[in-house]
Order: structure tokens, then C-alpha cells, then sequence
């Protein structure tokens, strides 16, 4: 399933940095999976969309 995510790159991420995030949601059910785009096949996270909402939430207020 994960082979037909689209990743999006953070902003924040440069393209010559150590520390580049990459983020896709996935269309057929409701999660959030994250990726260092240095290392495309190594670990990954997933997050239900509320938590990843909460994350962000928290995040901005910090």
C-alpha cells in the first residue's frame, strides 16, 4: 500500500541538509505516514489523521 503514496517534502527540509521529512497521506484510508527522504526505505511512521492533527496543533503552539 505504501508504494502508491504520494510524498511531499517539508519546507523545511533543504535539499543538502542531514534533517529532510517527508510526509503522504493515504487515499483509501484515514493516516498520515512520515519518512526521512534520505532514507526512503527505512523506517516509517503512521499516524491516525487525528493524531497527526493533534501533533500539528501542538507543534504550531510551540
Amino acid at each position: 500500500m505504501t508504494s502508491a503514496l504520494e510524498w511531499v517534502k517539508s519546507s523545511y527540509s533543504g535539499n543538502d541538509g542531514p534533517d529532510c521529512v517527508e510526509v503522504a497521506i493515504a487515499p483509501t484510508a484515514p493516516t498520515v505516514h512520515v519518512r526521512d527522504s534520505k532514507n526512503r526505505d527505512g523506517a516509517r511512521l503512521t499516524f491516525t489523521d487525528t493524531t497527526w492533527n493533534q501533533f500539528l496543533a501542538f507543534t504550531a503552539e510551540h
